[in-house]
């Protein structure tokens, strides 16, 4: 790479799911850093752009519409992508699609995992393994040539008008701090999801003088009502914010938490970007998969022992495959931290 950074330019793509874009933002943070003054863009699939927003480092952010004319908005976007003549095309996914964009990109470096089934079009390919390595550390492997092997962590910027809309939940009438937790109890997989009942049994364990706050997206409203309406008292604040933030919104308010519980989900990787102290709970899935916290303050929680068949699965499922769901519902409640930043 030559000594001028101005003119590099670099794509990362990642057109997965919020948690995966969340952990790619890694790579767009040891880029700038080596790379300082070269340009950044990001390729994701569409309605996940906005956790790129405010990003200092991205200079444009492309997004792909898998849900309408998904084939020939990928066309689009391989021949803008080529048009653009980047320096590299870093690939984080291992699906044909993304291999399509890359192998036409005429990038300088076309950069990827071997399990992309359009690798042997890459000039640069990088094993991937589940095994006992942080997806962080996985991305890093791929530029691992162009810096280090030492990966950044993921960032999210939540603008100044993020943190105006969230204050009001973090000051009480006066104006004052106030002391809150905040709780993702959805997943998109029942075998990833923490029990309802046993989050009622947790939140009912939290000091009284600790507001709860249950986040998710708008899908996740009625599951976080059920909870709400299980643990109101007349000493406990209890509010479903479910589907009422943006996810800078939500990466702001969970910043200042006392605490923030999630399952293994996308929740869990916004505490991370924003350095948040966090309790992952994993049920089906395990924290060897490479999709565990990063916070400086964070805890895991799961069964004690090991259940033969856990873990079932990398994404989980839509029930327990055996009938018993021991991994979820045989974790102790007490075990989860409630030790307070």
């Amino acid at each position: 790479m030559p000594n001028d950074f101005s003119g590099l330019k670099f794509l990362v793509i990642q057109t997965a799911f919020i948690g995966d874009v969340i952990l790619a933002t890694a790579l767009v943070e040891k880029l700038h850093s080596t790379f300082p003054g070269s340009q950044i863009d990001m390729l994701v699939r569409s309605g996940n752009e906005s956790l790129l927003q405010n990003n200092p480092h991205i200079r444009q952010i492309i997004t792909w519409n898998k849900k309408q004319n998904k084939v020939s908005n990928l066309f689009k976007i391989i021949v803008s992508v080529k048009r653009e003549k980047y320096d590299a095309v870093i690939n984080t996914h291992r699906f044909f699609s993304s291999g399509l964009i890359t192998t036409f990109s005429s990038a300088k470096e076309k950069i990827g995992f071997k399990k992309n089934p359009l690798s042997i079009f890459f000039s640069k390919r990088t094993e991937h393994s589940l095994k006992g390595i942080h997806e962080i550390e996985r991305n890093q492997k791929l530029i691992a040539h162009l810096t280090d092997e030492k990966p950044s962590m993921p960032r999210m910027y939540p603008s100044a008008a993020d943190d105006e809309a969230t204050l009001k939940f973090k000051t009480d009438a006066q104006g004052n701090r106030i002391k809150y937790i905040c709780m993702a109890p959805a997943s998109v997989w029942f075998t990833k999801q923490f029990p309802k009942e046993k989050w009622i049994e947790f939140i009912k364990l939290i000091p009284e003088d600790i507001t709860v706050y249950l986040l998710g997206a708008a899908s996740d409203f009625d599951l976080c009502e059920r909870v709400k309406q299980q643990t109101i008292h007349n000493k406990r604040q209890t509010t479903n914010l479910a589907g009422k933030l943006s996810l800078l919104q939500t990466a702001s308010l969970m910043r200042d938490a006392q605490m923030n519980y999630s399952n293994d989900s996308a929740p869990l990787h916004i505490a991370s970007a924003m350095n948040a102290p966090v309790t992952a709970i994993f049920c089906s899935t395990v924290p060897q998969f490479g999709f565990g916290p990063l916070s400086e303050k964070s805890f895991v929680t799961e069964i004690k022992y090991k259940l033969y068949c856990r873990p079932c699965g990398l994404h989980g499922y839509r029930e327990c495959p055996e009938g018993h769901f021991k991994c979820a519902l045989e974790i102790d409640v007490n075990d989860l931290p409630r030790t307070l930043a």
